[in-house]
């Protein structure tokens, strides 16, 4: 059964645009960085979401995503928009956990994801998934970081709560090279693309709290938009464009 803060995040999050920092400009931008792709590419998105990416990726690719998360509804949501976009056909959801997918090895030529690989970790999530890609085929992710090597006291208890494991780019750059893999471009995610996401989720808890929510457990709910506002400048979403060595 879950919680009450469990209960109120959820309907905080209900059918927001997206569950982390991008945007379309920023997906398309990392899929030209990808490079070249065969013509009809066979692509895995990871912690898809109701997905933002997933769509934009099936549309300019030609190619079939098979859509992974482990939250049904975000993937009823997927379906019924994709049949609403002419994309049906070359979108497949599937439920399953991302450190235990049910896909063959060497099944994709492109595998993505956008906000999620913290969920399992950085350095798990490349050994994971590394077996999913054909022999150069292409890795691109998005990860929670320090964009400094000495953090604030505040945003140091904010992330050591919810992601001990965060590091700097620098050393996951050496995580990613470790793993088997050539880093082929690297982007720090813009103020843009976290405004994207932060902005619907504050108007929600607005409505929440004027619909008589628990002021506490929205405030908890919020509280990593306030952390951002105060220590934005000290970490950062960045996207790593890999290739399988």
């Amino acid at each position: 059964m879950s919680t009450p803060l469990e209960r109120t995040f959820r309907a905080a999050h209900e059918d927001l645009p997206r569950e982390a920092p991008g945007s379309e400009e920023t997906t398309a931008l990392l899929l030209r960085l990808a490079g070249a792709l065969p013509e009809t590419p066979r692509i895995v998105d990871i912690g898809c979401g109701t997905g933002p990416a997933t769509l934009a990726l099936a549309g300019a690719t030609g190619g079939e995503v098979v859509a992974v998360d482990l939250y049904e509804p975000y993937l009823r949501r997927l379906q019924a928009r994709a049949a609403t976009s002419g994309l049906g056909e070359r979108v497949r959801t599937l439920v399953a956990p991302m450190d235990d997918l049910p896909l063959p090895d060497a099944s994709a030529d492109l595998v993505w994801s956008e906000g999620a690989a913290y969920i399992m970790g950085f350095d798990a999530a490349l050994v994971s998934w590394r077996r999913l890609l054909n022999p150069g085929g292409a890795l691109v992710l998005t990860e929670a970081e320090w964009t400094t090597t000495d953090p604030s006291p505040g945003a140091r208890a904010f992330w050591d709560a919810g992601y001990p494991a965060m590091r700097t780019t620098a050393e996951n750059v050496a995580a990613a090279q470790r793993a088997g893999f050539t880093v082929q471009a690297l982007y720090l995610l813009p103020d843009a693309d976290w405004d994207a996401y932060y902005r619907p989720l504050a108007h929600r808890i607005e409505l929440l709290r004027d619909g008589g929510a628990d002021p506490a457990a929205l405030d908890e709910v919020g509280r990593e938009i306030t952390v951002r506002e105060q220590f934005g400048a000290e970490y950062g979403y960045t996207a790593y464009v890999l290739r399988r060595r």
